[in-house]
């Protein structure tokens, strides 16, 4: 059990929250709030509360234009967690599996809520004007909230959520932000970066120090740890996995 200052909307609550949860699917949009377009990712907005629901804030439409408050119900995240007991390695591979996992099961939760999370498409090609958009603001700000609520619920053994980077800050054409997390053995950040693919599907994930060198998750070395398989089993069953090693951020297969 811990104690956590969240914001939601206008008001402040303190609470402490179990991490008993249990099983199905209904969210609900209990606020709504069009806000003006910031120029970096929003902090996270969110709290557990008492019966294992989580609420939070998610935003879209280019640069957090619009905001919205939505609530993933106790039989949500006991069907998260379910997914993610798939992945209950410890090496390095699955524990980033995992977090692939999480973030997809997130996104999909919140496309449930809010359909027109299912008009995103990867990158920011053919997007302008389109309800639902994301780019790369929106997807780090909530896979970064998406992180916070992982941790904190205790399913992202051997990581700690970091503040999201930048690369090209100055450089309006290729500015680009990322959620980041970092390994708690090594103390080596990875990026999570959502924006490659559409709303609901698994995100990339390298070390940061490739990430900000332009490297491509779909690309080798990265290759094999951004796979879209058909079932979660993939990812993570004994024969998926690849033994590897990172030198100077770089993996070795």
């Amino acid at each position: 059990m811990r104690i956590r200052l969240a914001v939601i909307g206008f008001f402040t609550i303190f609470f402490s929250h179990t991490l008993l949860v249990g099983a199905a699917s209904s969210l609900s949009i209990f606020d709504e709030i069009q806000g003006s377009s910031v120029s970096r990712p929003l902090p996270p907005e969110y709290v557990i509360d008492l019966d294992g629901s989580v609420t939070l804030r998610i935003c879209f439409n280019w640069s957090c234009a619009r905001r919205q408050t939505l609530t993933f119900t106790l039989n949500d995240m006991a069907r998260l967690k379910r997914h993610l007991a798939r992945c209950p390695g410890t090496g390095l591979h699955d524990r980033l599996q995992r977090i692939r996992i999480g973030i997809w099961q997130m996104e999909v939760l919140a496309q449930q809520s809010q359909p027109l999370l299912a008009n995103d498409l990867a990158i920011n090609d053919f997007e302008a004007d389109i309800d639902g958009r994301m780019d790369c603001i929106d997807n780090a700000s909530n896979t970064t909230t998406y992180l916070h609520i992982l941790q904190d619920l205790r399913e992202l053994p051997g990581w700690t959520v970091a503040s999201p980077k930048v690369r090209r800050l100055f450089d309006i054409t290729t500015v680009h932000w990322t959620a980041v997390i970092t390994d708690t053995a090594t103390g080596r950040p990875w990026s999570v970066d959502s924006w490659y693919r559409p709303n609901g599907h698994l995100p990339m994930v390298m070390p940061l120090s490739s990430w900000i060198d332009k490297k491509k998750g779909w690309e080798p070395p990265f290759k094999r740890l951004n796979t879209t398989p058909r079932s979660i089993d993939a990812l993570c069953r004994p024969g998926a996995r690849t033994h590897w090693d990172i030198v100077n951020g770089h993996v070795l297969y």
